[in-house]
C-alpha cells in the first residue's frame, strides 16, 4: 500500500504492536516534519486490534508514500528487520526508526539527514518524555540523568570496550536512530531477537560498531518518547529491564507494554 509515486532514498520505520489508539498522533508528528521529503514502513507485528486500520486510513491522504507490512515473530527486533530490510529492497538509502508511542520533533528528518550526510553512517539521537503525558519533574529530569548514567556506566563495561569494536559506545535508544542502508546490511541488521530478550537497539548498536568508525550521538535529533511503561512497571522495574533485561515479568504477554 502506498500512498504517492516514487519513494524517495530516506524512509522511516515504525514497528507497532496493538497501537489502534495511539499510532494516530505518532503518524501526524511525521505527516507534520518539516521534511516530507522520505518514505514511511509501518510493520504491523502482528497486532489484534485496529492498528492496520488506522495506518490504511493515515495512508490515504499522507504527505509521502507509506507502506504497511506485517510481521508475525513477536517483538520489536523482528519487527524492525523486517522494516529495515522491506525498505532497503524498495530503494532506501537512508533509514531511519521510531516506535508507534513516540513523536518525532518536528525537524527529527531534517536532523537525521544532516547526521547522514557529514558521513557518519548511524546517528542515535535523544529521548525526552512526551509532553502530552504531563511528565512529573522526576519523569522530567531524573529519569533522563539516571538513563545518561547508566549509558556512563555502558561506555564502562567490558563487553562494551573490545578491540573488535571500531567505534566508542554511544548512549542509543531503538526509537531514535539513524543509519545508512550499506551499514545496515554490512553488520547483518537488527537481531530478530524475542522482546524479553537482549536489548534489540544495544546489539544493533554494538554490530555497527565492529563494522564502523562513523557512529554518533546526536542531541539535536530528538524524540518525544512514551512514559507508559514506567508507569505501569515503576522506576525500578523499567530501569532494570532496560540495564539487559535485568527484570522480566512473570508474564511474558507484560513485556509488550510498548
Amino acid at each position: 500500500m502506498t500512498a504517492t509515486g516514487g519513494a524517495p532514498p530516506l524512509w522511516a520505520v515504525v514497528p507497532a504492536y496493538n497501537e489502534e489508539a495511539g499510532i494516530g498522533a505518532t503518524l501526524a508528528a511525521l505527516a507534520g516534519q518539516t521534511d516530507t521529503d522520505f518514505a514511511l514502513v509501518v510493520v504491523d507485528n502482528a497486532s489484534t486490534d485496529g492498528t492496520a486500520a488506522a495506518v490504511r486510513r493515515f495512508a490515504a491522504d499522507a504527505p509521502f508514500p507509506v507502506h504497511l507490512v506485517h510481521e508475525e515473530q513477536r517483538g520489536t527486533g523482528a519487527a524492525a528487520d523486517t522494516g529495515f530490510r522491506y525498505a532497503v529492497a524498495h530503494g532506501a538509502e537512508l533509514l531511519v526508526r521510531t516506535d508507534a508511542d513516540c513523536l518525532p520533533a518536528a525537524d527529527w528528518i531534517a536532523a537525521a539527514r544532516r547526521e547522514l550526510a557529514r558521513g557518519t553512517e548511524m546517528v542515535c539521537g535523544r529521548s525526552v518524555p512526551r509532553r502530552d503525558e504531563s511528565p512529573s519533574l522526576a519523569e522530567r529530569y531524573l529519569l533522563p540523568a539516571v538513563v545518561r548514567a547508566t549509558a556512563l556506566y555502558g561506555r564502562c563495561r567490558a563487553a562494551h570496550r573490545h578491540p573488535r569494536f571500531r567505534a566508542p559506545y554511544v548512549l542509543c535508544h531503538g526509537h531514535n536512530i539513524a543509519l545508512t542502508a550499506a551499514l545496515y546490511l554490512r553488520c547483518g541488521g537488527t537481531p530478530r531477537v524475542p522482546l524479553e530478550g537482549p536489548p534489540e537497539d544495544v546489539l544493533l548498536l554494538n554490530r555497527a560498531r565492529e563494522h564502523s568508525d562513523r557512529i554518533a550521538r546526536a542531541k539535536r535529533m530528538v524524540v518525544y518518547a512514551s512514559l507508559r511503561r514506567l508507569r505501569a512497571w515503576g522506576a525500578r522495574r523499567t530501569l532494570l529491564w532496560c540495564w539487559d533485561r535485568r527484570y522480566r515479568p512473570a508474564d511474558s504477554e507484560e513485556a509488550h507494554v510498548r
